[in-house]
């Protein structure tokens, strides 16, 4: 491939979704690679065995089979997530680029801590999903994450921008309650997409806590679908 990176480097991709997917790219079917390590620490997160330090990952060239096969497949998305792929900082733009040469739309995932390579890498983007994890006061004590101002920056970096996007919160019925929901709504608003998704208890969770807590209940999405409905939160409000 003209311009690939040679077979023997590794590139930040440590794993990826075998198979192409139809749920994690709206309006495509995608594959979906995973990057290493998180500067967040929620005790509900599904990636888990992502967080932390960075891990080495795959030769380019598997990366390049993973690409060419999913072609085959009828895919024209790939989706990047992690842990948080805006970690990679410049990197992010070569992985943006290699996936872009074999003509595949491009996601992103990110939590939106780092509004400055969202931006660097907006003009190379299709769409970006952006985690709302809790009200800004409170994610340094959910995310441990102290500089929720960044979080702000990339609200608006991404309603001003023109590209395709969502924002997204996991809904756990005892951190989420329908006050905190309707404050969310209150920061994203006027937003084109929000979506809740449901919690899922797993035993591999990291907050110890998480791990028994109940899923999240149709009753309960639905309840905050329509305080956020009310709010004129988003154009399209969705329950995944």
């Amino acid at each position: 491939m003209p311009g690939s990176p040679k077979n023997n480097q590794l590139s930040p991709v440590y794993g990826f979704l075998r198979n192409p997917s139809m749920i994690d790219f709206p309006g495509r079917i995608s594959g979906v690679v995973f990057v290493a390590g998180c500067n967040f620490k929620c005790g509900f997160c599904h990636n888990a065995a992502l967080m932390g330090q960075s891990r080495p990952g795959l030769p380019w060239s598997k990366l390049e089979e993973y690409c060419d096969r999913l072609t085959k497949q009828w895919a024209d998305g790939m989706v990047i997530s992690g842990g948080e792929p805006t970690l990679l900082g410049d990197g992010l733009k070569r992985l943006i680029d290699f996936i872009k040469n074999f003509g595949l739309a491009v996601k992103l995932d990110t939590n939106g801590s780092r509004p400055e390579v969202i931006r660097s890498v907006l003009s190379r983007l299709d769409y970006v999903a952006m985690d709302i994890k809790c009200s800004l006061p409170r994610y340094p004590m959910i995310a441990g994450f102290k500089q929720p101002d960044r979080i702000a920056e990339s609200i608006e970096l991404l309603k001003e921008s023109g590209v395709e996007y969502e924002f997204r919160t996991t809904i756990v019925e005892s951190v989420h309650n329908l006050a905190e929901i309707a404050v969310i709504g209150d920061l994203v608003r006027p937003c084109r997409r929000y979506v809740l998704q449901t919690f899922i208890p797993r035993s591999d969770l990291p907050g110890e806590e998480m791990r028994n807590q109940a899923r999240t209940s149709p009753e309960y999405l639905h309840e905050a679908k329509a305080i956020l409905e009310n709010n004129g939160c988003a154009r399209e409000i969705l329950i995944r």
